[in-house]
């Protein structure tokens, strides 16, 4: 014979409703007799709760239950969300090795939280701009300083032929020739915003 529900709860440290909750919700099962066997129900308790929702004695003494043992739930985790879950790990600072666990998959959403926080709080202060319009600007920019070098020889060619006794034409010609291999030079240049 086993133990009632509000001896258990006095054994395992915990609220009777919490034993009541376990029940529900399958965590622990109840011998035939209506009963609970302590040393089953406790070995169960450990397995099917999330170690984040351990209160008391047993989060102390089992910090390291993991959900991944046996599973609670029968809806299958995608390979693409436990891709994403190593990869935020393998990001930060957390580098374990091994099965993607709950405790992992835990960590992972924590480092997302404070990586997501720390944007927002750039954005806030001003140290983040917005990418699209960052491209716009700085195409915008490379557009206007190319059609002002387009348009400088022809400004300034006669200025130039002036001072050195030729002819205005054939000033212009030469300097629009190497202004434009400049700027197909300077057109090679890649700028990459990430």
């Amino acid at each position: 014979m086993g133990l009632s529900r509000r001896a258990y709860a006095r054994h395992r440290g915990v609220a009777e409703n919490a034993v009541r909750a376990a029940i529900a919700a399958g965590r622990i099962t109840l011998e035939p007799d209506g009963t609970i066997d302590p040393v089953k129900a406790d070995k169960d308790w450990t397995a099917k709760t999330d170690p984040a929702k351990q209160r008391g004695i047993h989060a102390a003494i089992e910090p390291k239950a993991t959900v991944a043992a046996t599973p609670v739930q029968d809806k299958p985790v995608s390979r693409t969300a436990l891709d994403a879950v190593q990869r935020t790990l393998q990001d930060s600072s957390a580098k374990k090795e091994g099965d993607v666990t709950f405790l992992r998959a835990r960590t992972a959403n924590e480092v997302i939280k404070v990586q997501e926080r720390g944007v927002r709080l750039a954005k806030i202060k001003g140290e983040l701009v917005d990418r699209a319009r960052a491209v716009a600007t700085i195409f915008g920019l490379a557009r206007r300083e190319r059609d002002a070098w387009v348009q400088w020889p022809a400004r300034v060619s006669a200025l130039m032929a002036a001072e050195l006794h030729i002819e205005p034409h054939q000033m212009e010609t030469v300097l629009e020739k190497y202004v434009r291999r400049h700027l197909t030079e300077l057109a090679d240049v890649k700028v990459e915003l990430r």
